[in-house]
């Protein structure tokens, strides 16, 4: 399983309709929550994601419609009885970012909340993918993230293998590992037998941020593409002055980034009752753009 979920689609200032920002990541059970404005926690039973597999927490920026919903979730999941580290990865300040929210509510926990600093190009190692900080541009230390899986194994010539004299069953999954095999005093490598390896999924996320070349550069071929596209290009010059990008800008990112899909989030108040013309403004620079709405699912699919 590899699926996103909104937790929050709004700007700034959240309206009856859209929270401050969050979306979480359920990928093979394990939850990577990136961002997590106030309300987070609620959203997350809403969408019945759980808590217990959240491992990591991976945060753009300090603005407070972006962080104000992780003291009351710790303390929930210390309620709940957790006991493993939670790994919280951030721009600077995160070592006295962490520290402040132990600090609040005056309780004490039953797990370790660690911070990790990342700077632009910094890489977040796991078994089978990695999360890649970005460069943005949003005033402050601010980051994107991109979560890419490492390549999987090619695929396995079933037929091929049964020609070659390799009966069905464990010598099977032994050429599929990259192992070579002797059937009969015949040698047969994994290559004869398996393709070439085959990329993983890959999600871009970049918080709020003016358009930059790093985005472009980091979402190629992605999957996903999670931009800001807090306003309509008419208020380019509220867009540039507030370090956001107007859909037409998160339109063209995502054109010359050749992603599949480019979702639209951090949605203005002001389009409270009309989404439409973000939508069609994407849409006329990039055909396969959306609006994120609170709870909306996106399963990402293996291209192959």
């Amino acid at each position: 399983m590899f699926k996103l979920t909104f937790l929050g689609t709004g700007g700034t200032l959240p309206t009856a309709n859209r929270n401050p920002s969050a979306i979480i990541i359920n990928r093979k059970g394990e939850l990577l929550l990136f961002d997590c404005g106030e309300g987070t926690q609620q959203q997350m039973m809403r969408a019945k994601t759980g808590m217990k597999n959240l491992t990591s927490v991976f945060i753009t920026h300090y603005h407070a419609d972006h962080i104000l919903g992780i003291p009351g979730l710790i303390q929930t999941m210390s309620f709940q009885g957790r006991t493993e580290p939670l790994h919280i990865y951030g721009p600077r300040w995160i070592h006295e970012f962490v520290n402040i929210l132990l600090a609040l509510g005056y309780y004490k926990l039953n797990f370790e909340v660690k911070g990790y600093e990342l700077q632009p190009e910094d890489v977040v190692e796991r078994s089978e993918y990695v999360v890649k900080a970005i460069k943005t541009d949003h005033g402050i230390p601010s980051l994107g993230y991109v979560l890419e899986e490492k390549e999987r194994l090619g695929k396995f010539d079933r037929e091929r293998a049964i020609e070659l004299g390799v009966p069905p069953g464990p010598l099977f999954s032994k050429l599929h590992s990259g192992k070579t095999i002797f059937v009969g005093g015949k040698e047969i490598k994994s290559s004869q037998v398996v393709g070439p390896p085959r990329r993983g999924r890959k999600v871009v996320y970049t918080g709020d941020t003016r358009p930059v070349d790093t985005i472009v550069e980091a979402a190629k071929n992605a999957d996903l593409l999670v931009h800001d596209g807090t306003l309509t290009h008419d208020l380019l010059d509220w867009a540039i002055e507030a370090k956001h990008s107007t859909a037409k800008e998160a339109a063209e990112i995502a054109s010359k980034a050749c992603v599949a899909e480019l979702m639209l989030t951090h949605v203005s108040s002001r389009y409270s009752e009309d989404t439409k013309p973000l939508l069609m403004e994407a849409r006329s620079v990039f055909k396969n753009s959306h609006i994120a709405k609170e709870l909306m699912e996106i399963v990402i699919p293996y291209q192959d």
